[in-house]
């Protein structure tokens, strides 16, 4: 599937194909953003197709490429010989899993120069495993994370993978971060808590994930409950 599904002004999102984890099927999602310049903001680049292409052009000029885990950089190499005037942007430590790829930046704490008037985001830290970096678009108010929250429909995985999946804590309504991930933050949770209160006071109306669901009911109430393991307080109401 590669068409381009409106979730706000001048915000889209791109439902790729499945692709196997550790034997699990997980599907694939991109954020695109249109920024005033016409420039086109991709976060977690995913497989290109001609369908997707046409709706692109249409859209702007593929000007940002995010890869804001470490997990995600699969299609980015797809992406820079197809966009070779593409600013590539990375989360810490892709560009040594990468070094095929040719990285303007690597992201950290400051949104950078070339989004900044319309996209906020920071590094969200407390992990000895892996740092995601987070974003909010500021016109639609709309959150974008990629593996902090997995918010699998529940017929989405079958057999004993169900089961993993469960046991895991990524099956909706009460996706949350993977557990393995959730037990890396182990001596990092007064970090994670502070960007947590960050990420929180942003008040999104609506929350993009990679893998998933998307939330645009009572957001404010999933992501409390969703960081319920970080010891986080819970909103009152």
């Amino acid at each position: 599937m590669s068409e381009l599904i409106k979730i706000g002004d001048n915000i889209w999102i791109n439902d790729g194909p499945t692709v196997p984890f550790f034997g699990m099927p997980y599907t694939t999602r991109s954020t695109i953003v249109k920024l005033p310049d016409n420039a086109l903001w991709v976060h977690s680049p995913g497989k290109l197709t001609d369908t997707l292409l046409t709706a692109l052009d249409k859209l702007g000029t593929v000007k940002y490429l995010i890869s804001p885990n470490k997990l995600h950089h699969l299609f980015m190499g797809e992406w820079q010989e197809r966009f070779p005037d593409a600013k590539m942007f990375a989360s810490s430590g892709v560009e040594k899993k990468r070094p095929d790829l040719n990285f303007t930046r690597i992201l950290n704490d400051i949104a950078e120069p070339e989004w900044q008037a319309d996209i906020e985001q920071m590094v969200f830290k407390g992990s000895v495993l892996m740092e995601e970096v987070v974003f909010f678009h500021k016109q639609s108010r709309t959150l974008i994370l990629t593996d902090l929250i997995e918010n699998f429909h529940p017929n989405h995985f079958s057999g004993f993978k169900k089961c993993i999946a469960k046991i895991t804590g990524i099956i909706s309504p009460n996706g949350k971060t993977p557990i393995d991930w959730r037990t890396s933050f182990l001596f990092g949770k007064q970090q994670a808590r502070a960007c947590f209160a960050t990420m929180a006071a942003w008040q999104p109306r609506y929350i993009v994930i990679a893998h998933g669901e998307c939330i645009d009911t009572d957001p404010e109430a999933f992501l409390h409950r969703s960081f319920s393991w970080l010891g986080t307080p819970k909103i009152k109401g």
